[in-house]
């Protein structure tokens, strides 16, 4: 028979400590905050420029983030580098001349 317990003293399945339980814990708890928030803006995204397929896609299925990580750099083109130009100075009055 198989013992899950990797020592008697230990109150965790396989042998893992709480802090390492704990760890686990505090990781998927931080990824799923990460993918509901991704998963909200892209939906947001998908609305706004009436895209209804992206819409359901993304509402549907759920991939942790990456269908939605995607759609954000990609298609909608959120976090992509341009060339970022600053807008042109306004036009100087000419100076009053002194007569």
């Amino acid at each position: 028979m198989i013992n899950l317990f990797a020592n008697s003293y230990s109150a965790f399945p396989f042998g893992i400590s709480f802090g390492a339980f704990v760890f686990g814990a505090v990781i998927i708890f931080v990824w799923a905050i990460i993918s509901l928030v991704l998963k909200g803006y892209s939906l947001w995204h998908a609305a706004k420029r009436d895209e209804k397929a992206w819409f359901i896609i993304m509402l549907i299925i759920n991939t942790g983030g990456i269908l939605e990580l995607i759609y954000l750099v990609f298609i909608v083109k959120k976090w992509s580098k341009k060339d970022i130009t600053p807008p042109p100075a306004a036009p100087v009055p000419p100076a009053p001349s002194a007569q």
